[in-house]
C-alpha cells in the first residue's frame, strides 16, 4: 500500500503520542521534502523534528514534477507541503494521501485521489483494534490543548462511529 501524508496528521499524531499507528496501519508513510522541511524547520520544536527525523517508517522522497508543484501553488494558494503532498499522491499512484486541510482535500478529492485526514486515521486506528476508546479521547483532548482544530463535522463522524464521545 502506498501512503503519502501531508505536513498536519503527522503532526497531529505525533502530539497526540500516537505516531506508531501509522505504522500499524500503513507500514510505512511517504512525505514529499516539503513536508519533511514542514516538520523539522522550526527550531521551537526540535524534540517533534528529532523525532520524525529518527522515525524508521516515515520516508522522505523527492518530487518529480517540480513544474506542477509550482502550478498547484499558483492556482490553487496551497503551500508547499500541501501542493508536493497532492502531487506525489498522483505520481506514485498512491492508494491513499493524508490531508487534512479543507481547501487542499477539495483539491485532491476533485483529482479523484483517496484520502482520508487525522480523524480517518484515528477512526481506523479503532476499528482495527489499535487505540482504545480512552485513547482517542486523549488523542482529542490533546489536539485541541495544542491547537489543532476539529470541525463540527468530523466530530460529529467520529461521535457517531465511536459511541464515547
Amino acid at each position: 500500500m502506498i501512503v503519502i501524508s501531508d505536513t498536519t496528521p503527522i503532526i497531529s499524531l505525533l502530539k497526540a503520542e500516537q505516531l506508531e499507528v501509522l505504522e500499524a496501519l500503513f507500514g510505512e508513510v511517504f512525505i514529499p521534502e516539503a513536508v519533511y522541511e514542514e516538520l523539522t524547520g522550526n527550531q521551537k520544536f526540535q524534540l517533534e523534528a528529532e523525532k520524525v527525523k529518527k522515525c524508521p517508517f516515515i520516508k522522505v522522497k523527492q518530487v518529480e514534477d517540480i513544474k506542477s508543484v509550482n502550478i498547484f501553488q499558483r492556482v490553487t494558494g496551497l503551500d508547499a507541503g500541501e501542493s508536493e503532498s497532492i502531487v506525489m499522491a498522483e505520481e506514485k499512484q498512491a492508494d491513499l494521501l493524508l490531508i487534512d486541510e479543507k481547501k487542499a482535500r477539495h483539491v485532491a478529492k476533485q483529482m479523484g485521489l483517496a484520502i482520508t485526514g487525522t480523524i480517518g486515521v484515528l477512526i481506523q486506528a479503532y476499528d482495527e483494534g489499535l487505540l482504545s476508546e480512552s485513547a482517542i479521547e486523549t488523542c482529542l483532548a490533546v489536539m485541541k490543548k495544542c491547537g489543532i482544530r476539529i470541525s463540527d463535522g468530523l466530530f460529529e463522524t467520529m461521535r457517531n462511529h465511536i459511541k464515547f464521545l
